[in-house]
């Protein structure tokens, strides 16, 4: 049997919050120059989620990219954004 369990709003703050950091502390602004642009395989790593995720994030229009011959782009300030609850 499986266990049914109830994610509340204060629990996706939570992870909001700690997500953000976790962001800020893999970027380290201030430190040096700061990647503007990431790879898909590097946005599903800082964000932990799927190829199929990061499509329909894609395709839904939540997260903007650029795409260069087979290369898709996705600007670091443009996930910030989304992080902070909005869409550009």
């Amino acid at each position: 049997m499986t266990a049914i369990e109830l994610i509340t709003k204060e629990d996706l703050k939570a992870f909001k919050i700690e997500l953000l950091e976790d962001i800020r502390a893999i970027v380290q602004p201030g430190k040096g120059q700061q990647k503007q642009w990431l790879k898909s395989n590097e946005v599903r790593k800082l964000l932990n989620i799927s190829p199929g995720t990061l499509q329909n994030l894609r395709v839904n229009g939540t997260l903007c990219y650029t795409k260069i011959g087979g290369m898709m782009y996705y600007k670091l300030e443009d996930i910030y954004k989304i992080l902070e609850g909005g869409r550009h």
